[in-house]
């Protein structure tokens, strides 16, 4: 770690690129703290500024991130030691490491990753990994509804020209959503978004994760003995059983049709497998009729795909057809089961983390 002064507050450079959808609306005045920055005065900083958040930099690039919920964490502490620690440094606080967007990244992708991480501040990185911005969940929704809006404009002027335009300009609305229309979780689009931005940190702070492919079986026999709006409410009830069983990192998408994506962040591949075939068992232990699956009660099957920390892997595409490959085995194999693939993507190690890499960090970024 580069040394910094005690206090050492210091605004940061914005990058001279050509300004995208993300660049047009975050904040280029960025103020930031060293690592060895007294807390004492972080917060001042803070209340003297009305700032909500503090990047913590180092080299011009974010190492960490104090937010309003640090502060209630470092609160607590305080009220629960009955001492305050006037040593107490920035590095020793924040939530590391830092969820960031490249600036060349549209606003669509922030909106996912801000809304599955369930975080309210992105600093923005060039693509040199420098800080350039730092952008809210207020600017980003801000944003998007004016897409909406523009969009739906654009709707009411097409009214009254062929139907096949209009169809058109619909299915360009449509894209903005972010969640499966019947199943209130993210769609194909969202889950698309969110594996690039894991993967991508993953492989940048060399973190492990599991990607979980499920497959309701006999689901088309489903359709055809029971009607498909009978289907549509089996896989509303799969759904929130799913909810129900899975962490509040995890994230479940709809892959398409009767199959759900279940992205487990910092995961190993045996944690990833207790927990595929956790729900698997208690999918089938809720005894939901199905006549037509021997069983006679609705089952699913799981394939389960694993990416090390320390293993380069060139992209999140890779490992999903990994855990196809995976719930493929598990269906020729009897289904109503889980299958896991361990040889995921080519083993090159990843080159040692950077000192500031290696500290514990506090709790994530939030």
């Amino acid at each position: 770690m580069n040394g910094h002064q005690k206090n050492d507050l210091y605004p940061m450079t914005t990058s001279t690129s050509e300004p995208s959808l993300i660049t047009a609306v975050m904040n280029k005045n960025i103020v930031c703290v060293g690592p060895d920055t007294l807390m004492i005065d972080v917060i001042h900083k803070m209340r003297d500024n009305r700032y909500s958040c503090m990047v913590v930099a180092e080299n011009n690039s974010p190492v960490g991130i104090i937010t309003e919920r640090d502060m209630v964490r470092i609160l607590s502490d305080i009220f629960a030691q009955k001492t305050v620690d006037a040593d107490r440094r920035a590095e020793q606080c924040m939530s590391y490491p830092p969820i960031v967007i490249k600036e060349s990244a549209s606003l669509f992708e922030a909106l996912v990753v801000a809304r599955a991480r369930g975080i309210r501040h992105l600093p923005v990185v060039n693509e040199q990994d420098q800080l350039c911005g730092l952008i809210t969940q207020s600017d980003m929704m801000r944003a998007h509804l004016v897409l909406i809006e523009q969009q739906r404009e654009l709707i009411e002027k097409l009214v009254n020209e062929r139907t096949e335009e209009l169809e058109k300009a619909n299915e360009r609305l449509r894209t903005l959503s972010l969640e499966d229309g019947l199943l209130g979780i993210g769609n194909r689009r969202a889950m698309e978004a969110d594996l690039e931005h894991t993967h991508a940190t993953a492989q940048r702070y060399k973190r492990p994760y599991s990607v979980a492919l499920f497959d309701i079986d006999f689901f088309k026999k489903y359709n055809d003995h029971y009607g498909h709006p009978a289907g549509d409410r089996a896989l509303i009830q799969i759904c929130r059983f799913i909810q129900s069983r899975i962490r509040t990192a995890d994230r479940l998408y709809r892959y398409g049709g009767e199959e759900f994506l279940l992205l487990l962040p910092e995961t190993t591949a045996e944690g990833a497998r207790i927990m595929a075939e956790r729900l698997v068992t208690g999918l089938a232990e809720l005894q939901v009729p199905h006549e037509a699956n021997p069983h006679r009660y609705v089952t699913m099957s799981g394939g389960i795909a694993h990416l090390q920390g320390d293993v380069r892997c060139a992209n999140w595409q890779d490992l999903a057809s990994q855990a196809d490959q995976a719930l493929y085995q598990a269906k020729q194999a009897g289904r109503n089961q889980v299958q896991l693939i361990l040889d995921c993507c080519v083993t090159t190690p990843l080159a040692k983390p950077a000192a500031h890499e290696q500290r514990t960090a506090s709790s994530k970024n939030r």
